[in-house]
């Protein structure tokens, strides 16, 4: 089956969907907290809140090179199809819960099943387009992550109108239902050239091509530390906004939220489209692209931290969304240049585990941060991190091609 034509674009439309769902469902949690916490007291220590989101990660971050090895070797549309079937029923059923225990372990069932999803959807947008779009296509899917992210924020908005047991049945029963239109309208892609898929090896072999390339681990470590600030801000973000301009938390969090998810928007956007045509030129344009956008993350990150007035924090929120939108759109377009199609969703899964430790561990500092009256400070100081990855990666990634496939043809 050819991936050429406009059902490429289709699929990209079809997986923004399933991207703002897979973010929508976990992100609303982080700004219900004061609803929930009337009926469940154990919410109201912050330390406890940080375990409920990392718990998350924690099993996110475990499962996420198994997903990318599974997205690899089995048919990914019915892979994405199951996955968002199960987190949405997971997302219904957490209306139901009465206690943090349970509200942990449904936490953790979503990671697992939340997990199966980026890998498997990435690969596949990558097979769909080439490397005169990958960058676009992967940004504009992006922006469903993100607009996820800002719908989540209204999650304390529509839970103070109805209630926060209403807020998780709705969005549960929307995402069981968009799993039914998927079996109808996705279809799978030919992973990269045929004779690449016959003579792909055994996993175990190739598992070891990308422990043993050097690149890789460059990228690995690039990926993660990017993602102490970037799951910092998407899960902490409201508590600093509320905290810092001392607002309520119904108007911090649709705030906070969409004001990253408007920036990273561009971002993505006007990311995508300069390393498509940058890395026509160049092969390292993906590179720069990236590192331009994670370079104003590190001002937005100090007046984040620092700032108080509204117009310095609204200002930073804006200008990290732009600079991580840039860095995020164009991770796996990166990877493409490095490893082939065969192994793109088990590669990007083992960057996807990274960035989610980081995460987890970020996301549990914060919290006992908070506990200590000191999130603004630890959000400064993540700037000093960011500006480390971006020399590592400046220096040491070195793309031969635009995209490696095109060497196995």
């Amino acid at each position: 089956m050819s991936n050429k034509g406009s059902y490429r674009w289709v699929v990209v439309g079809l997986l923004w969907v399933v991207a703002l769902l897979n973010y929508m469902d976990r992100q609303m949690l982080s700004t219900m907290k004061p609803a929930m916490q009337v009926d469940i007291a154990a919410l109201q220590s912050a330390t406890n809140f940080g375990y409920l989101m990392a718990i998350f990660l924690w099993i996110y971050g475990f499962m996420s090179p198994l997903s990318g090895i599974i997205a690899d070797r089995l048919n990914r549309k019915w892979l994405i199809v199951g996955s968002l079937f199960v987190w949405s029923g997971v997302t219904f059923a957490m209306g139901y819960a009465t206690t943090f225990q349970q509200l942990y372990w449904l936490r953790a069932v979503m990671g697992v099943s939340e997990a199966l999803y980026i890998p498997a959807g990435l690969s596949l947008i990558a097979d769909f387009h080439s490397s005169a779009t990958r960058s676009l296509a992967v940004g504009i899917h992006m922006t469903g992550l993100y607009m996820g992210q800002a719908l989540g924020g209204f999650g304390a908005t529509i839970a103070a109108r109805f209630s926060w047991h209403a807020t998780f049945h709705t969005f549960g029963i929307i995402g069981i239902v968009y799993s039914l239109v998927l079996i109808v309208c996705l279809r799978e892609a030919v992973k990269g050239p045929p004779d690449t898929v016959k003579e792909r090896p055994p996993f175990l072999k190739g598992f070891g091509l990308l422990m043993t390339n050097i690149s890789f681990w460059i990228l690995l470590f690039y990926f993660a530390i990017p993602s102490l600030p970037g799951w910092g801000i998407k899960n902490w973000l409201p508590t600093l906004f509320s905290e810092s301009l001392q607002i309520d938390m119904s108007a911090a969090g649709p705030l906070s939220t969409i004001t990253i998810a408007a920036s990273s928007f561009l971002g993505v956007i006007f990311g995508g489209i300069l390393s498509d045509k940058w890395v026509q030129q160049n092969n390292k344009g993906r590179i720069y692209t990236s590192a331009i956008g994670l370079s104003l993350t590190i001002p937005a990150l100090l007046l984040i931290g620092l700032g108080h007035s509204l117009a310095h924090i609204m200002g930073a929120a804006v200008l990290f969304g732009v600079g991580f939108g840039m860095f995020d759109g164009n991770n796996m377009p990166i990877l493409c240049q490095f490893v082939p199609s065969g192994y793109r969703a088990t590669a990007y899964g083992i960057l996807n585990m990274s960035g989610v430790f980081a995460g987890a561990f970020i996301t549990d500092l914060l919290g006992r941060s908070t506990d200590a009256g000191n999130l603004g400070q630890s959000f400064a100081m993540l700037a000093g991190i960011v500006l480390v990855a971006i020399i590592i990666q400046l220096c040491f990634l070195r793309p031969k091609t635009n995209d490696i496939d095109l060497i196995n043809k």
